[in-house]
């Protein structure tokens, strides 16, 4: 089990690279992590949910993804509350953070049938943690961390953050508000993001190890442009700086964006300059404006009207503009989103931006699937993505659907051919798709990337690292030893 000292401290991407180290050397491995809290997700072919960091860890493992690689995801829909995911299906849509405390005995045992039904199957897991072991307020009934791994008596190798500064402070302290029973399960130390001459970190290393008892077993370097998709929502450093590109995408950071990896194969597009607008800023002039998803919908749509988005989406429009929403950002262009049973929070009603000729009602059964069909852009052009709602969108704009379905239909084209939404996410990833779309969009001649090679390029890159600065041998030995 790889933990970490603080949140972000590099448990995800360590997982995905010794997914791929193992895989490399013919090792039958799988990504697991029993509880993840995050708005990013992705829908496996079993049609459940999952944390999207699981997903690109089972790429790296050369894996389909899979509801047991992730049992438990808590999706947050304010401050204090979140949906709660188990086995890929909605087992609770609003829980306080208290209730969910209390309800965590619950959730232990389908963690450890899945967790269990991995083992039959795969001779590795590589278990992933959650925050820090160290929460002292989220000891009681941990699933995430130690409670997980005493419940399965799996050793755990501790990461940390250097560019964050403390590192030594981090990792000593971290121990030290650990049981006794806890300190012994921890068999090493693992370096993340180290920048400059590791001959003038040598000394800190060897009196960690001195002082604890504990090797480290590697030093990893900070990977300058490493694209890995993120795990968690969309903060302030996420946000991506304007450089000049022949096509501008303007979107907006709302509260509770979600599967904003939606948009990582345009922010890594050599021909557009995508710009994600927070609180306060001033909204450029952009040939796409893109409405992204969002987990609480009615929430986010009063923060855009409040943030005077409503005139400038308008605006852009009448000045001949192109707009996308995706998901709950396709929800708000319509008249009107209702949720009359309080789905994702106090029953009601709210009017939309207009401007196509639907409305939405949420609905207690979540829309769960991968997709295929073909966009209706003036030619068949395939694409491909899952659906993660629980709204079902009527009106006459549905008529003239984005996206032809295997079975049905996608999304909303306007008479005009200027606005356009749809349920479906990861649509920029298939490279036709995106040209299709970009060029719908504005953009002469695109030359989109291969999306899936990219990805691979990112975890390969991880790997490599990990086989130069890591003692992948001495990794090895002790997942055998707990074997043995």
């Amino acid at each position: 089990m790889i933990q970490g000292t603080t949140s972000d401290a590099g448990k995800s991407t360590l997982v995905a690279a010794l997914c791929r180290v193992f895989k490399r050397r013919n090792l039958c491995v799988a990504p697991f992590k029993p509880q993840n809290m995050a708005l990013n997700s992705a829908v496996t072919p079993e049609g459940g949910e999952i944390g999207r960091a699981q997903a690109v860890q089972a790429q790296a493992a050369g894996l389909d993804p899979h509801v047991d690689m992730n049992p438990v995801l808590l999706k947050p829909n304010t401050d204090t509350g979140c949906q709660v995911i188990v086995q890929g299906q909605p087992a609770q849509n609003n829980m306080e953070a208290w209730g969910y405390h209390e309800y965590k005995p619950r959730v232990m045992p389908p963690i450890l049938q899945s967790h269990n039904r991995l083992k039959e199957t795969y001779d590795y897991i590589l278990v992933e943690g959650a925050g820090s072991p160290a929460e002292i307020n989220l000891r009681d009934n941990d699933v995430a961390n130690m409670g997980f791994a005493e419940a399965v008596d799996c050793p755990v190798l501790l990461v940390a953050d250097i560019d964050k500064g403390g590192v030594f402070a981090h990792l000593v302290g971290t121990l030290a508000l650990l049981s006794d029973t806890e300190q012994a399960r921890i068999k090493g130390f693992i370096i993340n993001r180290f920048r400059g001459d590791l001959s003038f970190l040598q000394p800190g290393l060897d009196w960690l190890e001195q002082h604890t008892g504990k090797p480290v077993l590697g030093v990893l370097p900070y990977l300058a442009g490493l694209h890995l998709e993120a795990e968690d929502s969309l903060t302030e450093s996420g946000v991506t700086p304007s450089v000049d590109q022949p096509l501008r995408v303007v979107v907006p950071w709302l509260q509770r964006t979600s599967n904003h990896t939606d948009l990582d194969p345009l922010s890594l597009h050599p021909q557009v300059d995508v710009k994600w607008i927070g609180p306060g800023e001033t909204i450029p002039s952009a040939d796409l404006i893109i409405l992204p998803g969002s987990k609480c919908v009615r929430a986010d749509l009063e923060y855009l009207m409040q943030s005077g988005w409503e005139q400038a989406i308008k605006k852009h429009v009448r000045y001949g503009g192109k707009v996308l929403g995706i998901c709950g950002g396709f929800q708000m262009l319509g008249r009107a989103i209702h949720d009359p049973q309080g789905i994702e929070g106090q029953p009601g009603s709210s009017l939309g931006l207009g401007i196509l000729d639907m409305e939405t009602t949420l609905e207690k059964e979540k829309q769960l699937r991968l997709v295929t069909g073909t966009l209706t852009l003036g030619q068949s052009v395939p694409v491909s993505g899952y659906e993660i709602h629980m709204g079902i969108s009527r009106g006459a704009a549905l008529s003239r659907p984005l996206v032809k379905l295997e079975q049905g239909q996608d999304g909303a084209l306007s008479t005009d051919n200027q606005v356009a939404g749809t349920y479906l996410h990861g649509l920029f990833e298939a490279r036709s798709a995106c040209n299709a779309l970009l060029s719908w969009a504005g953009l002469e001649q695109p030359e989109t990337p291969d999306y899936f090679q990219l990805r691979e390029a990112g975890i390969n890159r991880l790997a490599d690292a990990a086989e130069a600065y890591l003692d992948i041998e001495a990794i090895i030995r002790i997942i055998e030893d707990d074997n043995s």
